[in-house]
């Protein structure tokens, strides 16, 4: 189930009207959001940050329009990603 953005707003993103493909988009937001949250290392809510919100958009339009499984480039969200990781030594 979706945690930081609704499935409205993800069709509204990806500009697709109908419900026949509900249940794809709904995976491809809980894939995204469940990459991000461990890329960031926190829980998405709604009221997660707009960057971390984004990236879960941008993530699954690059799953939606390249549907062969191909990996989104490294550097696609990392951007957003960027300022929410912990310091590594």
């Amino acid at each position: 189930m979706p945690l930081s953005i609704t499935l409205a707003e993800a069709k509204g993103f990806l500009r697709v009207a109908d419900a026949a493909e509900d249940a794809l988009v709904t995976l491809l937001i809980d894939a995204a959001e469940a990459r991000i949250a461990a890329a960031a290392g926190l829980a998405l809510t709604p009221a997660s940050p707009a960057p971390l919100r984004l990236a879960v958009l941008v993530l699954v339009a690059h799953a939606y329009e390249h549907r062969d499984g191909s990996e989104p480039p490294p550097g696609l969200v990392e951007a957003w990603l960027a300022p929410y990781r912990g310091a590594r030594l």
